[in-house]
């Protein structure tokens, strides 16, 4: 009787968090969930959010860095990937622990636990970091389409800012239909890199070789420049806030500690398995840069220039073709219409979390979306759609992604070790230990990454 007490008022702790407003509250807990079903079926009503947190993982602001990284040093940075994708998963799993538990969002519980000013500015930043996220994804989709179809980069940049209205619509069919229109785009990302690898032909001993740690990552100016800019560019704040908000979709009973406990357990289990496969597509994208342009004097700093190069077979040989450009392309394209899908679904949790918007929700993501194109937008009318200094903006918006993660990343440990607001689903030890270490170590290179990039360090 003692411990069903005890057990009722963890549970009431855990729950009172605040006001009663839901994150996302359109699709908040509409997916039904069966009761005393097998595990794999369990699994399956559970699997979908993993997807859209994985995009966020693999967007367009990764490819230049990943695929530079094998043409610049071979295989050896794929270590960097691997932690890199360890470390989104912890945290993956910190963010949906932390929104199943309290029924509330990384952005609700900053607000309500913070002062007015503080909480302010960290809203301030947060929503810097969606348009600086944004800017990447708009700038990806919007060169895939000039690629694909010819369209001038403006026109590729409006077209890219209106999937906020196809975005509506899917709403208006289900929660359901956007994770699975987003898993198929990052199926068709993971094929087709697939695809251009095998075609590639790697050393295969030299790949996974290349997962092993090696102390040129530290000792090398530049590939420790790369790997900062690859673990940059994969941890990114708003995935956070998204990963605290989308795995309260499912229905379930949150007074029952079983169903909390399974809610848990399988939304992890749906987010490691789609990080795996956004670990496999960065590889992939890292093991085409060195298998095709390592050693090569070919210039990979833009997405053209990759497109360009998959199909000169000066550079990449007998398997260049028109068709592994075009299908890099499609990648490209899949990516940002992925990444800004998911990109603007954040931005409606931070502006509802943070400051508690009241506006129509057509309104609230066309606001969203407005934000994140408008600088696009000026850059491509002043720079009068030349690519190359557009794609200037994709290293900007990174550095800045790096400044706003540890505002995020903070929080997030804090609040997912805190017993007063997790009760028995509290961090343990080791994951509360390894949190802050890896919160010290990512921020401490994301300094040194802006502070270089700055100029200030060399």
């Amino acid at each position: 009787m003692k411990n069903h007490e005890t057990n009722e008022k963890k549970h009431h702790m855990i729950q009172s968090t605040g006001n009663d407003q839901k994150s996302l509250d359109e699709v908040n807990g509409t997916v039904e969930v069966p009761q005393n079903a097998g595990f794999w079926r369990t699994l399956m009503a559970y699997t979908g959010p993993g997807a859209l947190i994985a995009v966020g993982y693999m967007d367009p602001g990764n490819w230049i860095t990943s695929i530079a990284g094998g043409a610049q040093y071979k295989y050896t940075l794929l270590t960097v990937v691997l932690l890199s994708s360890l470390v989104a998963m912890l945290l993956q799993a910190m963010s949906a622990r932390l929104g199943i538990v309290t029924g509330k969002d990384l952005a609700q519980l900053t607000r309500e636990r913070t002062g007015k000013r503080t909480g302010f500015v960290l809203w301030i930043i947060t929503e810097l970091a969606i348009m600086a996220t944004d800017i990447a994804e708009i700038i990806g989709s919007a060169i895939a389409l000039k690629l694909l179809f010819g369209f001038p980069l403006i026109v590729g940049i409006i077209i890219t800012a209106m999937d906020v209205l196809v975005l509506l619509v899917l709403m208006k069919l289900g929660f359901r239909k956007i994770e699975a229109i987003v898993a198929t785009l990052v199926a068709v990302i993971l094929f087709v890199f697939l695809y251009e690898v095998i075609l590639a032909q790697p050393h295969m001993g030299e790949v996974l070789q290349g997962y092993l740690p090696s102390s040129k990552v530290v000792t090398n100016h530049g590939m420790l420049y790369l790997s900062l800019g690859i673990v940059g560019a994969t941890v990114m704040p708003h995935d956070l806030y998204l990963g605290s908000s989308i795995s309260q979709t499912r229905s379930f009973d949150r007074k029952d500690r079983k169903s909390v406990a399974q809610a848990i357990k399988f939304t992890t289990i749906d987010s490691n398995i789609q990080l795996t496969l956004a670990f496999v597509v960065n590889s992939l994208l890292l093991i085409l840069g060195a298998a095709l342009f390592f050693g090569t004097d070919s210039d990979l700093g833009r997405f053209v220039d990759l497109f360009n190069a998959l199909s000169d077979s000066q550079i990449v040989g007998a398997i260049a073709s028109p068709i592994l450009s075009m299908l890099f392309a499609l990648a490209l394209l899949s990516s940002g219409q992925s990444s800004t899908i998911t990109g603007t679904l954040a931005g409606q949790i931070i502006m509802e979390g943070f400051i508690n918007l009241k506006m129509p929700l057509w309104a609230q993501r066309l606001l969203t979306r407005l934000l994140s194109v408008t600088p696009v937008i000026i850059f491509a009318i002043i720079y009068h759609g030349n690519e190359a200094k557009i794609e200037n903006l994709l290293t900007f918006s990174q550095v800045f992604l790096s400044i706003a993660l540890p505002f995020a990343m903070i929080p997030l440990v804090i609040f997912t070790s805190s017993k007063d607001l997790m009760g028995e689903f509290v961090n343990r030890t080791w994951s509360k230990v390894l949190g802050w270490i890896i919160a010290v170590i990512l921020i401490i290179l994301n300094v040194y990454l802006i502070l270089n990039t700055v100029g200030i360090v060399k």
